[in-house]
């Protein structure tokens, strides 16, 4: 009889993330922080001394979020600042590379993401439309990073990703640090809003 394949990963913090049955007991915040600032976003292919994690990408898009949506209340910037949570275990995926996987990779990272949610407080599912400013967020951090850090023209960016609206990215710069850096903000912004929605 054949074993079946091993779907869990032994985070540091000890625990056992089963993948295909994500458990909301077995998710830590200093998990997913580690292994956020350890997976580099556009594949690495960003200029600078340092990889643009996914811990970094996701502070600049709660901030982004915060900018848009100034009045959204707490547990919707938290949403913000875990949108892409499940990649501490996935990791960073490009586009193309999602849309060749097919469907099987949108249920892992759903499953995922509702276990995380849960773990904080937060709805499985959050609302479209919040869902939606979130994902305004991101595409708007993604043309500041393929502009500012991954050798896009501004015109190119905007056909992928839209044009900002300047007073959203003003003042704002992509920062590049070391993944400790980046690992101790989003969990010093994370412990932030995680009193507040308390």
């Amino acid at each position: 009889m054949a074993q079946q394949p091993r779907a869990w990963q032994r985070m540091l913090s000890g625990r056992r993330l089963d993948l295909l049955d994500p458990t909301p007991v077995d998710i830590e915040i200093e998990d997913i922080a580690h292994g956020l600032a350890f997976v580099a976003r556009w594949n690495g292919q960003t200029a600078g001394d340092y990889a643009y994690s996914v811990a970094e990408h996701s502070l600049l898009v709660e901030t982004l979020y915060g900018r848009m949506v100034p009045q959204a209340p707490v547990k919707w910037r938290l949403a913000a600042l875990l949108h892409d949570a499940p990649e501490y275990v996935i990791g960073d995926m490009i586009s193309p590379v999602k849309s060749a996987v097919g469907p099987g990779y949108g249920a892992l990272d759903d499953r995922l993401t509702a276990a995380i949610h849960i773990r904080f407080g937060l709805p499985a599912g959050i609302p479209t439309t919040v869902k939606k400013q979130i994902k305004k967020a991101d595409r708007i951090s993604a043309w500041m990073e393929a502009t500012q850090i991954a050798g896009f023209s501004e015109v190119e960016a905007s056909k992928f990703f839209g044009k900002p609206d300047p007073d959203i990215i003003d003042g704002l710069t992509i920062v590049l640090r070391p993944p400790v850096e980046t690992r101790n903000a989003f969990t010093a912004h994370f412990d932030s809003l995680l009193e507040q929605l308390t």
